[in-house]
Order: structure tokens, then C-alpha cells, then sequence
């Protein structure tokens, strides 16, 4: 039988509500005895995305991910005999919006968990609704303001603190000592200046000046002019796409001529579009999505990786992103939880609090006191070059 293609079609309303059901034999009539399990009604999964705005190309393969994985996870009889429901909200990219959609799914949904949002000023909006309503909510964003001290929230993207040691501990490696920054002016870059400045000073680097830029700017000259007359060794720019690659367009396009980083938030083919051949030479820590073709064969990340860019590659058409890799990691960390330990609240907290997952960010190994799960270990640093991503080898 041939397995059907799905392709997503951008929502135009503000709120873009997905619900996904399978079928269970209690739905047929007939003669069956029911299930106490299935008459409990389905599981309530909700997910606020970045789907339109200025986060599209992260939000977009996020909602591609989730909804191929509870289809999958239905047409295998879903959870505990009981179907997934995942209801998907659109915040276009806005604080507001993020918020808005987590009220409404706890409030009008009565969601069992939530993932999102994308990006980390959405997900900020909605970590104190969450806390407050005593909601698990799994993030899919980089800032680790988002979990610092939460009773609620998790995350599945790499802290950015973590990022940022790779990339300092590259420069070092290299002998940079001082660093320019031009970072994203959302609350994606806020605290990255400082985090430079304090594991800087652990590594004989100094921050010499740092730009900022909206993520919706499509100019960045005079950022990249001030960059250019700095004295800076090495330049980090900041941000997620089209943005970051608009910006390594420019700094190409006014002749910077200094070795730059970026952070994970252009792990995507958007980056190559945005930047064309000015995107080579690039280095940028990430996870192991991108270069799996070559990892290690005994590497504990290629079998679920593999898997996932072939199931994806078939209900899309194109392979997954690192943002659908969140997501991925997101969906199966909230299902694991489920599975173990059902839908009340305080208890899927508590098995949240001790997850253990190989997924597409990395090893995760969740505790008490990190809702992250992820340390340095999941990051590799790769090297652009002709429109894919190069594996740096240790």
C-alpha cells in the first residue's frame, strides 16, 4: 500500500487548531466489550509554534514533526489503548500570541502537557501561565532563562550557555582573545553578551563590542561596518533565520575578513538560502541532525536520527531541520512521561523530572534540578561549506 504524502499549508488565521484522533474498536458499535481505557477519553497533547512571523523556519518543521508523530503514534493504537489528540497553536512569532494560545489550552483545551514555543521570548511568556496553572510544559527553545528555577517547564534545545562553550573553547583553541558580537535583540540574544563576558574571562577572551539587530531585519550594514573597523579576532553573530543568514550575507558583501561563529539557531537549509555562498566557512555548534551521515557507526544518536530524517523525508518530501529534532525530542520525552506515569499532573511532572532519552539534541538526562537534560557533549562543532554542514572532528 502506498503510503500517503503530507505537506503542510500555512495557516492564515491567528490560532491554527490540529487535532488528531485514530480509532480504537469501542468507536466501531457492535458487541465489543469496552475499555475502561478508551472510555477514559484521549490524551490532550497542546503545542504552541512560532508556525508564521519571524520564527517560521523553526516553527513550520516543528508542526510537520508533531503531527507526523501522533499520527504514527494513533495508527499504532495510541497510548495505553487511548487516542492522542494534539492541538496546535500558531503564536506568529509574538509573545502575546504565545501567550494567549497557553491560556486557551489549558483553560478551554485541558491539555495534559504542552510543548512550545520555538523561540525563547514565546516560551517566556508562557512558562509563569504554566506554573501557575501546574501544567508540564516542554519548551523547543535555546535560552536557559526558560527553565532556571522552574517547578513546571522543561526543554529540549541546547542551553545556550553550552553553545557558547564550544565556541569559546574553539577560539581559544585558536588563539582569538578578543570576540565581537552582533547578536538577535529578541529574548533569544538577551544574556549572551554576559555569558561571553564571564566564560571569556575563563579563557584569556575578551568581549570587545557587541551589535544588536531585530529578527526581522533584512539590513545589517551598520552593524557589519562597525564590526569590520573593530579589533576584535573573531566575530559571533547571533540569530536565528532568515536573519542570521541575511547577516552573514552582509558581513561577505562589506568584507569583514575575520573568522565568524554562529550560534545552533541556523541549524537549517534556511540559513543556505538566506546567505548563499557567503555562509561558507562558517562554524557553528549544533547537534548531530545535520551530520549524521558522518557520525561514527556505534554512535548512540545515529540509529533514532536516521530513522526520523527517513520517516520525515517521506511525509515531507525534504529532510528535517535541528528545530524539527526538538520537536521530535519534545514529543517522545512528553509521551515516554505519559506512558509511565498517565496524565495526572504532579505525577508526570515527577517522571518528567527524571527522563532519560537518546534523541536527535542529545542524551538526555533529566533531573530535579536540570530541566534541560543536555549538556556540552550534544554539541558538535561543523564547518559550512557548498551548502551542507561539514563534521569538525575532535
Amino acid at each position: 500500500m502506498k503510503k500517503s504524502r503530507m505537506r503542510f499549508i500555512a495557516p492564515i488565521a491567528v490560532i491554527t487548531a490540529l487535532a488528531l484522533t485514530g480509532c480504537s474498536t469501542s468507536n466501531l458499535g457492535g458487541t465489543a466489550e469496552a475499555d475502561p481505557a478508551a472510555e477514559a477519553g484521549p490524551i490532550k497533547i497542546g503545542a504552541v509554534l512560532d508556525v508564521t512571523g519571524v520564527g517560521a523556519s523553526l516553527g513550520v518543521p516543528e508542526q510537520n514533526t508533531l503531527t507526523m508523530l501522533a499520527k504514527q503514534l494513533n495508527d499504532d493504537g495510541g497510548i495505553g489503548g487511548r487516542d492522542v489528540e494534539l492541538t496546535i497553536i500558531d503564536n506568529q512569532s509574538t509573545e502575546d500570541g504565545a501567550a494567549k494560545a497557553t491560556s486557551k489550552l489549558i483553560e478551554s483545551d485541558k491539555v495534559d502537557i504542552i510543548i512550545g514555543a520555538s523561540r525563547t521570548g514565546p516560551s517566556l511568556a508562557m512558562r509563569p501561565i504554566a506554573e501557575a496553572a501546574k501544567i508540564p510544559m516542554i519548551s523547543v527553545a535555546a535560552n536557559v532563562a526558560i527553565v532556571e528555577g522552574s517547578e513546571w517547564v522543561f526543554k529540549t534545545a541546547q542551553n545556550d550557555v553550552v553553545v557558547l562553550e564550544r565556541i569559546l573553547d574553539d577560539a581559544e583553541a585558536k588563539g582569538y582573545t578578543k570576540v565581537a558580537l552582533v547578536r538577535d535583540a529578541s529574548g533569544f540574544g538577551e544574556g549572551v553578551a554576559e555569558y561571553i563576558t564571564d566564560l571569556g574571562a575563563e579563557r584569556g577572551i575578551t568581549l570587545t563590542m557587541t551589535e544588536a539587530f531585530e529578527p526581522s531585519a533584512t539590513d545589517f550594514t551598520p552593524q557589519m561596518t562597525n564590526v569590520r573597523g573593530s579589533d576584535s579576532d573573531a566575530v559571533i553573530i547571533w540569530g536565528i533565520n532568515p536573519s542570521a543568514g541575511l547577516a552573514q550575507k552582509a558581513y561577505a558583501q562589506l568584507s569583514v575578513n575575520k573568522p565568524v561563529y554562529h550560534s545552533h539557531g541556523i541549524s537549517n537549509q534556511a540559513f543556505f538560502d538566506a546567505a548563499g555562498d557567503a555562509a561558507n566557512g562558517v562554524v557553528a555548534p549544533m547537534g548531530r541532525l545535520l551530520v549524521a551521515d558522518q557520525l561514527e557507526a556505534d554512535n548512540s544518536q545515529r540509529e533514532v536520527i536516521e530513522k526520523f530524517q527517513a520517516d520525515y523525508s517521506a511525509a515531507y518530501g525534504e529532510q528535517p531541520s535541528g528545530f524539527a529534532g526538538h520537536a521530535f525530542d519534545a514529543w517522545h520525552i512528553a509521551v515516554n512521561a505519559i506512558e509511565a506515569a498517565g496524565t495526572d499532573a504532579d505525577a508526570l511532572r515527577d517522571e518528567l523530572e527524571s527522563a532519560e532519552w537518546t534523541g536527535i539534541s542529545g542524551v538526555f538526562q533529566m533531573t530535579a534540578k536540570n530541566h534541560s537534560g543536555l549538556d556540552a557533549s550534544a554539541l558538535i562543532l561543523a564547518e559550512a561549506e557548498d551548502g551542507r554542514w561539514n563534521l569538525i572532528k575532535d
